[in-house]
């Protein structure tokens, strides 16, 4: 049984007493703070991009969505919940599904990879298209989506013909909110970091298939490239790529008026 939680601990899940206060008898109903998936790609058997030195992306995104995951839920605004917080496979699918199984109101998977120019470097933003937004889009979409194939999302007890419509229109909505969630990791990254040339993009991760969640997939930059490799190592350069994510993810819900 899945059991959320301010920030997870993967092997002995439990709540965060900050987020799972009883209500005093009496008291109206405390007023639901949004769930913030954060989705560290890659693990276990699965290392990712390897750089020419021999970094493992699956660590670097572990590392720094660990600093996301604490940075945000800091700010007391968020429950926030990693779906892996050691170093384990997990199906593309069951990173969905643990997301809908949260209730997440937003998804961010986390990932750093590898370009055949070696010279190219830089964060991007990648929403879901059947379309890619380019050939190194598509080219990277197909290794992500390796693994495995993503399965259908049951909709609710309705004719076919209804649930269509209502799921064509959920659709529509989530890629417009997602699409929006990717500008403001670009606005706010960019402040701090370099970004990749047309660093928001599109294309068919598995991952971001989740026709009710807001989700992005951000590289956090080229682990090909030797002088970003270095950076993405750096401690305090993950901290500041953290600090980046919390502010976009605070602007997004600002806009959305939820937060």
């Amino acid at each position: 049984m899945l059991r959320g939680l301010a920030l997870c601990a993967v092997g002995g899940w439990r709540f965060n007493s900050a987020f799972a206060q009883p209500a005093a008898r009496g008291t109206p109903p405390a007023r639901r703070i949004p769930t913030v998936v954060i989705d560290p790609g890659h693990g276990g058997v699965d290392p990712g991009a390897i750089s020419p030195e021999g970094v493992y992306e699956k660590d670097i995104a572990l590392e720094t969505a660990r600093d996301f995951a604490r940075a945000l839920a800091a700010r007391r605004r968020y429950r926030v919940v990693l779906t892996r917080s050691i170093d384990e496979f997990l199906p593309l699918r069951e990173r969905v599904a643990r997301a809908r199984a949260w209730k997440a109101d937003l998804f961010l998977s986390i990932h750093a990879d590898a370009l055949p120019d070696t010279e190219m470097r830089g964060l991007s933003v990648f929403t879901l298209s059947t379309q890619a937004s380019d050939r190194e889009a598509a080219a990277l979409a197909i290794s992500e989506n390796r693994a495995d194939l993503v399965g259908g999302v049951k909709l609710s007890r309705q004719p076919r013909d209804v649930g269509n419509i209502l799921l064509d229109l959920t659709r529509r909505q989530t890629s417009n909110l997602s699409i929006i969630l990717a500008h403001k990791v670009v606005d706010q990254l960019g402040r701090d970091v370099v970004l990749l040339e047309r660093p928001q993009r599109s294309a068919d991760f598995a991952v971001l298939t989740a026709p009710d969640i807001p989700s992005a997939l951000v590289e956090l930059g080229c682990l090909s490239n030797l002088a970003e490799e270095r950076l993405l190592q750096q401690r305090s350069y993950q901290q500041k790529l953290a600090r980046g994510l919390v502010r976009a993810v605070e602007n997004f819900f600002a806009a959305r008026s939820v937060v």
